[in-house]
């Protein structure tokens, strides 16, 4: 008692330099903790409206469908008929996008006969709740198949998944526990959204305070505890085996286009890799009519929408 009487009221020398010294210490953690929760809610609540995009309007005679979620709520997404029980594509859009944003892909693949899928994910589009960079998405993204496959004008037994980063992650964790994936395309994925946590809170350039960064991991941890034995996609991916799996990287991400290169040299076969020099959302029109002429052509080859599967 006499110690802390002693720092609170100090008459010493040495313990007013102690006081001040722990002071100090006190101001900089809490600035830490201040700094590390701005940046963390503004990573998982990304600011992006809504699509007022009219479905009506939209060519390929889109129509909504709900499917349930794990937690017992709904979401909403957009299904784009191609020929009767062709196997149906679900593109998943990327971190600070929305289903919106992927129509030209959709459509590209709509044209060659098989039905596509896009939804938003939560915290992104009319989904307010904050994003887990990948976990709680996983789910959303199973559910959607789940559904799709009651549908009796699909393949119910064959999807293929396409996505951009946050999608990408999705996807890949999907495609090694849901035999119906026949075809996997990842562009710019990463193996864990802690990975994709650092990527963010260096963009934002807080990160060269000091322990910004591990704060924000700290924090992030806990508002996702329950996901805590989640293992790296890297140490499941031996399960990936067997299904046709095209990775693209992109020049304008170097962050993730390095993580994308050690995803691809740990897959087993089959798989591909390509490079881009930019991000999808970012292409021009000619490179983005390029990019989906790739990606259709790995599905043609792999997941054929007349059912003349080649795997």
């Amino acid at each position: 008692m006499a110690i802390l009487s002693e720092l609170r009221y100090p008459t010493t020398r040495l313990a007013k330099i102690l006081s001040v010294v722990l002071a100090l210490l006190l101001f900089a953690v809490v600035s830490v903790g201040t700094v590390a929760s701005i940046v963390l809610y503004q990573i998982v609540r990304p600011s992006k409206n809504a699509s007022t995009l009219d479905l009506s309007l939209m060519m390929g005679h889109p129509s909504t469908f709900s499917f349930k979620l794990p937690d017992g709520t709904s979401r909403e997404g957009w299904f784009f008929p191609g020929l009767r029980g062709a196997p149906t594509i679900v593109a998943c859009h990327g971190y600070q996008s929305q289903r919106g944003e992927v129509l030209t892909l959709v459509t590209a693949l709509q044209d060659h006969q098989y039905n596509v899928f896009v939804f938003d994910f939560q915290g992104h589009g009319s989904n307010l709740a904050m994003t887990t960079l990948g976990y709680r998405e996983t789910g959303e993204l199973k559910a959607a198949i789940q559904a799709l496959s009651s549908r009796d004008d699909v393949d119910q037994k064959h999807f293929g998944l396409w996505g951009a980063d946050l999608g990408a992650y999705a996807s890949l964790e999907v495609a090694m526990s849901d035999p119906r994936i026949g075809a996997l395309v990842l562009d710019s994925p990463y193996s864990d959204p802690r990975e994709m946590l650092q990527i963010e809170v260096r963009r934002s350039g807080l990160a060269v305070i000091p322990l910004v960064e591990r704060a924000t991991d700290i924090g992030f941890r806990l508002i996702n505890y329950q996901y805590r034995q989640q293992q790296p996609a890297t140490a499941i991916l031996p399960r990936l085996k067997g299904i046709p799996k095209l990775f693209i990287q992109a020049d304008d991400r170097p962050e993730l286009t390095n993580i994308t290169a050690q995803l691809f040299g740990r897959s087993p076969d089959p798989k591909q890799l390509v490079r881009d020099h930019a991000t999808y959302s970012e292409m021009s029109d000619d490179d983005r009519h390029n990019y989906e002429d790739l990606v259709l052509g790995f599905f043609i080859q792999n997941l054929s929408p007349t059912g003349n599967l080649t795997h």
